[in-house]
């Protein structure tokens, strides 16, 4: 269920939002991230994820995300722990209004013959080397820390 703009804006606006980020390395340990277009984190690389809708079960959210996003179904999965990710803008453009996620980050294992691609919301995909995720300044700070060792906004 899609909501009108406005009705978003006000949810956007009054509550959390809940979300999977997908958080998916190959066999070589490199991580798999996405140029955004979309707000928030616009331009930035990031972990592939999305919402999840009202009465939605984790498991089908994820599959349903992985699908959208990479065109790949995880194999197998398992919840790394909850994360805030609190935004100055949000989806919409609308100004004066913040986004607050009460992220998911879920390790997820594709199948080893998995052909991904980027859906409409990335430029592109690309496999990234754990250090050179965390050193570089294009990578949001979300994502960098689903990967550090104590990350400090994890529930």
């Amino acid at each position: 269920m899609n909501l009108a703009p406005d009705d978003f804006a006000l949810v956007i606006d009054s509550t959390p939002l809940v979300s999977i980020d997908l958080l998916i390395r190959n066999a070589g340990g490199e991580v798999l991230l996405g140029l955004r277009r979309n707000r928030p984190a616009q331009d930035f690389w990031f972990v592939p994820g999305g919402r999840i809708r009202k009465n939605e079960a984790l498991g089908e959210a994820l599959r349903r995300i992985a699908l959208a996003e990479l065109g790949a179904e995880p194999q197998s999965w398992e919840l790394q722990g909850a994360y805030d990710h609190i935004y100055d803008d949000n989806a919409l453009g609308r100004a004066g209004i913040n986004t607050h996620y009460v992220a998911l980050g879920c390790r997820c294992v594709l199948p080893p013959d998995s052909r991904i691609a980027p859906d409409a919301q990335h430029a592109e995909l690309r496999w990234w080397p754990l250090e050179a995720l965390l050193q570089d300044p294009r990578v949001h700070l979300n994502t960098k820390r689903y990967f550090q060792e104590a990350p400090a906004n994890r529930l």
